[in-house]
């Protein structure tokens, strides 16, 4: 308490939470807006009844489930993400910018970022719009005029561009990551509309909850009180390598001489992964959308094919839960570079006790980062697909545990607190 006295009378770090704040309330009026013209009352049902709908209406901040000019949320912006990051390994010159070109190399991968999200935004608004006309059975649409479709269109790719915008303003105030809060916030304003239907599922026509209500009810909110402590734990954890500074001389004074310890975290990837999956699983549906009326019986096919596979929550268990190990072993391998972490040591003058500075050290830290990152990866896995899970064993959708919403609030909250406490103690540092 005291600590939140010290963080409001800072006048500085007060404004900056309070503009924040003000920022993902205009997220949330923009999740709000609607789209005119659009049909949606055969839509509720099916987002509570389709858990790949009902995920991707969590990135959407409900924006999808309410058919906003945010309906998409910013999830081009994190498509568009992914396939930069792809590029930068695939393509040579774009890997050296990434990496070598600074701050400005990082703006300008940030810029093309941006520019592709706009196409990107266009197409998964046209395949989406189709993809929930077809699943929910009913005509949402109404009779679109190709005009139509254009403003539509139109206005969701300026609700996905202002939301970039604002993800990437709350950024730079450096209380948190944009695009995460944006996420968060969804899931927030989520909470009581989740709980109200908890509730009902619990009553029943009775109007009162029954003694086996009860029961189920604490064992679901004991069931969440342990994922909540399993995932400040695994996001807390860290392997800690031990690194040594040699003493050198230079001039009359001599340096080093210092032990320390490089952090490897359980969870490097945090709550990404499960954001890339998500994007990854939406996009094959959405691209048959385009063929499944293709005069080409094969093509028709195939795309009423790739549907009906999505559409089956066994198999989009499985792809859900190898996509999100797999992206984890694919983001932890982007933002830690065991080599360059390795050849950084040996030029400051420091080694790993025990082994050789350079290729032995990189090694051995490939070595136990592999290790971690297995136990990271599966911890994710199992955390996002942990509403089927449950789902297995209660053979109802009833008070469904979401773990990815639960592992998206804590890790936000962690990394807003982790980023408050940074400032304070540096203004603690600057005033002594």
């Amino acid at each position: 308490m005291n600590r939140l006295i010290q963080i409001w009378k800072v006048t500085d770090l007060r404004n900056k939470i309070i503009f924040v704040a003000l920022l993902l309330v205009a997220t949330r009026i923009l999740a709000h807006l609607p789209i005119p013209g659009i049909d949606t009352s055969g839509l509720r049902t099916l987002f509570s009844s389709n858990q790949l709908f009902g995920l991707y209406n969590i990135f959407s901040g409900g924006g999808l489930q309410n058919f906003s000019v945010a309906m998409l949320g910013v999830g081009p912006y994190i498509t568009a993400s992914i396939i930069m990051q792809l590029l930068t390994i695939i393509i040579p010159k774009l890997g050296e910018l990434a990496k070598e070109g600074g701050e400005a190399g990082r703006a300008k991968i940030n810029q093309y970022t941006r520019l592709l999200s706009v196409p990107l935004t266009a197409l998964q608004a046209y395949g989406t719009i189709i993809l929930l006309s077809k699943t929910s059975g009913t005509n949402i649409l109404g009779n679109f005029t190709p005009f139509q479709w254009f403003t539509t269109i139109l206005a969701i790719v300026a609700g996905t561009t202002f939301l970039m915008w604002l993800g990437e303003l709350i950024s730079e105030y450096k209380i948190g990551n944009g695009i995460s809060l944006i996420i968060f916030a969804g899931i927030v304003a989520q909470l009581p509309t989740s709980i109200q239907q908890a509730y009902v599922n619990l009553t029943g026509a009775g109007g009162s909850i029954s003694s086996t209500g009860i029961v189920t009810a604490v064992a679901y909110l004991a069931v969440a009180f342990l994922v909540v402590a399993a995932i400040v734990m695994i996001t807390e954890s860290q392997r800690n390598i031990p690194v040594s500074y040699a003493k050198r001389v230079r001039g009359n004074k001599m340096y080093g001489g210092v032990n320390t310890h490089l952090p490897l975290r359980v969870n490097q990837a945090g709550v990404i992964p499960i954001i890339f999956a998500i994007s990854i699983l939406l996009f094959p549906s959405l691209i048959a959308n385009f063929f499944s009326q293709a005069k080409t019986a094969q093509v028709a096919n195939a795309a009423a094919a790739v549907n009906a596979f999505f559409q089956n929550q066994t198999y989009y268990g499985i792809l859900y839960f190898l996509l999100v190990v797999a992206f984890t072993y694919f983001y932890t391998a982007i933002v830690f570079n065991p080599d360059e972490i390795s050849e950084n040591i040996q030029k400051q003058g420091g080694f790993v006790p025990g082994l050789r500075p350079g290729k032995q050290t990189a090694e051995f830290l490939y070595k136990v980062l592999n290790r971690i990152t297995l136990a990271g990866a599966v911890f994710l896995g199992l955390i996002a697909v942990l509403p089927y899970i449950i789902q297995s064993f209660t053979h109802t959708q009833a008070l469904t545990l979401g773990g990815t919403s639960i592992l998206i609030v804590v890790a936000v909250v962690i990394e807003v607190i982790k980023q408050i406490q940074s400032q304070m103690v540096m203004r603690d540092y600057e005033d002594f």
